[in-house]
């Protein structure tokens, strides 16, 4: 508390200065022995400064919550002009030879002195309007004459840190609208102090309508890494946490973006919500209305323990009117809140439009994407709970954008499980329900979607899980290899890149891959996507040269590989790759050796040439 008052006294100096300046000015003017009538002039115009000064001092010790930003520039800027009110009028106190001299400088110097007080005028009757009236004040102050945005942004955080409820939510819409327009006016707002109200307004929870404005002008503010870490400085992840829990679903819709963006721009933000724990409610909201007690994953494993009591939870919900509908929205909220509340809650749910539900699990699932991107502590939060089955159920019944969100999230997962041993063993054993269930859609997409988009992150998931997989698991590695054929060259690219994580010598059972993609016929369809990439995809030709490197060091006795010509292709390929990637010139040189030892016209003393 102390650091309010520090401030409050501070603002109460500034303010005692210029009345002290005023006064100063009033009584010199009374004291002039020359220029009398312009100097009483001058005295009027201070006099109606001072009063005004005093009106605001009465305002700032009755007002709770001021805002000061305005007060502190306008302020600062009267007490410039009365001191040079007062330089002016002590001039006068004494007449003679030189004031006659210099009396054509000293009436214009009035008439700009004069000039100056009037717009000093002109900004503390703007500043005690925006005080006094219950909105926003449009009008320009002449401070801001030359930048009408400062004057509006100071206007709207005003309203919204001082003003009525309704006024509030229309100046936070009101900043969503210049925040829009560009950047400068978002710096605008956050130089001027617009983030703190922002944030109060969304915590207070004084209507869902001040909840989603709030939400809203802080989505479109925290688009870049400097403004989100001001966010967070400000407290902000909590107050954004504890809203996406215990909010009407509008008013998570409107929060689950702002997790989006921030978790998007800021890694320092991924893990600050990691701390919070918004994956719990993020997950929650995922699961509504989702059976997730399916038979395929039902076990009595203690490993699985809490799958089993979603499954129990699931199972009475309906029979009991204060039921929840995931066990995990039972534990999130498990705060000594009032059972009537949590019903009231539910109600509320069940209410909600079709739209707006959608709108929300799109947007979890999209913030869940972007937390767990490159995260180890929120993809290791995610595969703790019910997170992978929930992903997996929506992959599975779900299309359109949700379904590509729920991809992409397990995608980035799979990605930080691939560098983490631990995570990986722990959220992606095969025998686990969860992993099983995971796995099964991936394959799906792969095998029975036709897009693209849906395609590659399936394909990329399975890829970075590659060395979860046992030596002869056909199962996962054919729909690969039929990938390896397909004509669209993106998709293809990434199903090689996938296959040689398979049978990289990173992986311990390369060498039983390697036979397995010989055994699918995998060869011709590399051999015909490494022409296809020669012309449009030097990235996809360098990794489909690597899948053909790991094929002959591993299975170089092939018949396929010397059928498909693969000592001509590598050597053809070696000048120009390793020229560009000298980290694969061992593994070209090894690869053409030995493939040298087995095919029919090679001999092993055969010197290949790799620059």
């Amino acid at each position: 508390m102390a650091a309010p008052e520090n401030d409050e006294k501070n603002l109460h100096q500034e303010l005692s200065l210029p009345i002290l300046l005023a006064d100063r000015v009033i009584k010199s003017a009374q004291e002039a022995e020359s220029s009398k009538l312009d100097c009483a002039d001058l005295a009027k115009q201070v006099d109606r400064l001072s009063q005004m000064l005093r009106s605001t001092v009465r305002i700032a010790a009755t007002t709770q919550s001021l805002y000061e930003r305005p007060v502190r520039r306008i302020v600062a800027d009267v007490a410039k002009n009365l001191d040079r009110a007062l330089t002016l009028v002590r001039k006068c106190k004494h007449s003679g030879v030189l004031r006659q001299v210099f009396s054509i400088t000293t009436t214009a110097d009035f008439r700009k002195v004069s000039n100056l007080l009037e717009s000093s005028i002109g900004d503390m009757k703007w500043l005690l309007s925006v005080f006094e009236s219950d909105g926003a004040n449009l009008s320009l102050p002449p401070i801001a004459s030359n930048d009408p945005i400062l004057s509006w942004v100071w206007s709207y955080i005003a309203t919204i840190q001082m003003g009525q409820l309704r006024d509030r939510v229309d100046a936070a819409n009101s900043l969503v609208s210049l925040a829009r327009d560009n950047d400068r006016n978002k710096k605008i707002i956050v130089d001027e102090g617009g983030l703190t109200p922002l944030l109060k307004l969304l915590k207070e929870g004084s209507s869902p309508d001040a909840q989603v404005a709030a939400a809203n002008a802080l989505f479109h503010i925290a688009t870049d890494l400097e403004r989100v870490r001001i966010i967070i400085d400000l407290m902000g992840i909590s107050v954004v946490v504890s809203v996406l829990g215990d909010s009407p679903m509008r008013v998570q819709a409107s929060v689950v973006k702002l997790v989006s963006e921030m978790a998007g721009l800021d890694p320092v933000a991924q893990e600050e919500f990691g701390r919070e724990n918004v994956t719990r409610p993020l997950v929650s909201l995922l699961s509504m209305d989702t059976v997730l007690d399916d038979p395929k994953v039902q076990t009595g494993k203690p490993s699985i323990h809490n799958l089993v009591q979603i499954n129990k939870e699931l199972a009475v919900k309906g029979s009991n009117p204060n039921s929840r509908s995931s066990s995990f929205s039972s534990h999130y909220h498990s705060d000594g809140s009032s059972r009537g509340a949590h019903y009231r809650k539910e109600r509320d749910r069940e209410a909600e439009s079709p739209e707006v539900k959608l709108e929300l699990k799109v947007g979890c699932a999209e913030a869940l994407w972007k937390l767990c991107k490159e995260c180890l502590l929120n993809s290791r939060k995610v595969t703790e709970t019910k997170g992978l089955i929930c992903l997996a159920k929506i992959i599975e019944t779900e299309v359109g954008e949700l379904q590509l969100n729920c991809l992409m999230t397990v995608m980035e997962i799979a990605a930080v499980a691939e560098s983490n041993p631990d995570l990986r063993r722990a959220a992606f054993k095969p025998t686990s329900p969860a992993a099983k269930a995971v796995l099964d859609q991936l394959l799906r997409v792969i095998q029975e979607e036709s897009s693209q988009e849906l395609q590659i992150p399936a394909i990329k998931a399975i890829g970075s899980l590659a060395r979860t997989f046992p030596a002869r698991e056909t199962r996962i590695v054919g729909p690969l290899v039929a990938r390896l054929g397909n004509g669209d060259v993106d998709v293809a690219t990434e199903a090689a890149i996938a296959l040689g994580k398979f049978v990289s010598t990173d992986n311990f059972n390369c060498v039983e891959h390697s036979k397995t993609i010989i055994e699918f016929d995998g060869v011709p369809s590399l051999m015909r996507l490494l022409r296809t990439t020669d012309r449009i995809n030097e990235r996809g030709h360098v990794n489909c040269l690597v899948l053909l490197c790991y094929l002959a060091l591993h299975v170089g006795n092939s018949k396929a590989l010397e059928t498909a010509r693969a000592l001509n292709t590598l050597e053809g390929g070696a000048r120009s790759v390793v020229a560009q990637n000298p980290d694969l010139r061992d593994l070209f040189a090894k690869s053409m050796h030995n493939l040298t030892l087995y095919q029919a016209g090679a001999h092993p003393h055969r010197q290949t040439y790799i620059p």
